[in-house]
């Protein structure tokens, strides 16, 4: 609930002022059918006079007017603390989402964290705003209305006595069983936003491979688990409407029955009775709307469940602990008696043992097999994942004493997904520092081979990138995100397997570039081709988690097993 009611900060007057101007509303609007009866039976029927009847009447169109304008404002104010909670809600799992680690997000998945963003939060909002007005209103307008019609007839007002308990008997067994099919049917909304991501995601390689009637199968058994989970939820809720209005007309009845014998006997007025009657209709309305708040609790609670459960998971790496004034010193990289799997139950190390050290504007290669954990070892650099074993310092210090903000300011890193986002080229590389000048905007493209093409698109350094950078090559691409991660003047550069893409010429200009205007950098190359690291002080050979061998090019040439290997196969290869 402290997580919940947090969420509500900038909205808590306006949360606050609804159900006030609610209570304005429902009083007055009970209130009327009263005064309406005292003036027929007194003004009308009685020998009060045309001044009673103007005064009261004049008396029931002021209150039937501030009620009204009570009603709008209580809507516009619910409205209004309805949005503001949703707009926090989602920010404060948007910000949590952005703490997580990999791990983190593994555990939930991404589709399901977009349900729990979009349709959960959506939920809750609707609940929200509903409990605002409704939840005040309906109660208390059941409590006005009994009331006064217990106060023009006891006894007929006893029916409902009988009635409002079995009704929150049924409610409440239909809770029970419908809130866990509820639960379901939200992992069914993850299920089919899955099926629908990877599909949009992968629409060229469903297009290449001809797989578009298998994709629909998938999304159409989805779609179709999802249907039938919704079925299951919801058919339960759709039977308190008619027990309700069951019970209710059960009460009319008997009301109209047992009321009009008292005005034939002529122990009750006419007018009595017909403000008794609408009396029964303000109750009617507020048990209808109290089926509404039970639906939608049954709903919000599964939703509000899986939203805490993000808002309340703790990042995998945190960095609580860190010196805030603590800078990286130098680009030094080291590892000591390193190991790290990603599950920590797991049975086997997906890194071993790693002894490393980097000194700082060092350049090293690391090569190996598909699998090998190059990919997960320079991962560790800036924390994307955290050891299991052992210490990795960067700078001479371990990488936990740094912010995450300090750390990662220093550490560049060139994924092997090239990810590019909507908006202009100039907008993507100002990712690496947002104040760069268009001098360094356009040498950084320079040094990273894309400065030519970028010119040779219509509108430059302006062309618009659709989302991923779709409109553009995949050898652009990585020439792009070099370029990205050159502006920003790190001390550590990671090229995690970043130039597969382009040909050897253009990879060899990449290399030559970054020698002659970061030789100080120490440079991290993940790469398949030994090309792109024979020009490394040093190669690592990792196999299986492990180092095999460190060394330049000709001292692994001939020497280890797996490097020698990999260059005979890929002369040859080029030689065919």
């Amino acid at each position: 609930m402290k997580t919940f009611f947090r969420q509500t900060k900038g909205y808590r007057l306006v949360s606050l002022l609804s159900p006030l101007l609610i209570l304005v509303e429902v009083i007055l609007e009970v209130r009327i059918p009263f005064v309406m009866s005292d003036l027929v039976t007194y003004g009308v029927q009685g020998n009060a006079g045309f001044d009673y009847v103007l005064r009261e009447g004049l008396k029931m169109i002021l209150m039937a007017f501030v009620s009204l304008v009570a009603g709008a404002l209580a809507a516009r104010f619910a409205a209004v603390a309805g949005m503001g909670f949703g707009s926090n809600l989602r920010s404060a799992v948007f910000e949590k989402i952005q703490n997580f680690s990999f791990a983190n997000i593994d555990r939930f998945s991404t589709p399901s964290l977009i349900t729990r963003m979009t349709t959960d939060v959506n939920t809750i909002q609707m609940a929200y705003t509903m409990a605002v007005r409704v939840v005040v209103r309906s109660p208390f307008m059941f409590a006005m209305a009994f009331y006064y019609a217990h106060k023009i007839n006891a006894d007929l007002a006893n029916i409902f006595i009988f009635a409002a308990p079995a009704l929150l008997l049924l409610l409440g067994g239909m809770a029970l069983i419908a809130l866990p099919r509820f639960k379901k049917l939200m992992k069914k909304y993850d299920g089919l936003n899955s099926s629908i991501q990877e599909t949009l995601i992968n629409i060229r390689v469903i297009k290449a491979f001809v797989r578009a009637r298998h994709e629909k199968d998938k999304f159409q058994l989805s779609n179709d688990e999802l249907r039938d989970a919704s079925i299951s939820a919801e058919k339960l809720l759709i039977l308190a409407n008619p027990f309700m209005q069951l019970t209710i007309y059960v009460c009319i009845v008997l009301v109209f029955w047992f009321g009009g014998k008292l005005v034939i006997g002529g122990t009750m007025e006419i007018a009595k009775l017909t403000a008794f009657i609408n009396y029964i209709t303000q109750i009617l309305m507020s048990l209808m709307m109290i089926s509404m708040i039970f639906v939608m609790a049954i709903m919000s609670r599964a939703s509000l469940t899986r939203v805490i459960e993000v808002i309340n998971e703790k990042p995998e790496i945190d960095d609580s602990g860190a010196d805030p004034s603590l800078k990286v010193a130098d680009g030094s990289i080291d590892m000591e008696n390193v190991c790290f799997k990603y599950q920590k139950n797991g049975q086997k190390n997906v890194i071993d043992n790693i002894n490393l050290h980097i000194k700082s504007g060092e350049t090293i290669g690391i090569i190996g097999a598909t699998g090998s954990a190059k990919t997960t070892l320079v991962s560790m650099i800036p924390r994307l994942y955290d050891a299991t074993e052992g210490v990795v310092k960067v700078g001479g210090r371990p990488v936990s004493d740094y912010t995450l903000q300090n750390l990662r300011n220093e550490v560049a890193m060139v994924l092997q997904v090239n990810l590019l986002f909507t908006g202009t080229i100039e907008d993507n590389l100002r990712w690496g520092n947002e104040n760069a000048t268009q001098d360094e905007i356009e040498n950084a493209c320079r040094i990273a081979q894309a400065h030519d093409f970028i010119l040779s698109l219509p509108d430059g350094y302006k062309t618009e990138l659709g989302q991923g950078g779709v409109n553009v090559s995949g050898g652009q691409k990585q020439r792009l995100c070099i370029a990205r991660a050159l502006l920003k003047s790190p001390k550590i550069l990671i090229l995690d397997d970043s130039t597969s893409a382009v040909d050897t010429a253009t990879d060899a200009k990449i290399r030559e570039g970054f020698k002659e205007n970061h030789g100080d950098v120490t440079t991290l190359i993940v790469a398949q081709r030994i090309s792109s690291v024979e020009h490394a002080d040093r190669i690592i050979v990792l196999d299986d988690g492990k180092i095999d061998a460190i060394g330049s090019h000709e001292e692994l040439l001939g020497t280890n097993k797996i490097y020698t290997e990999v260059y005979t196969s890929q002369q040859e290869g080029s030689e065919k």
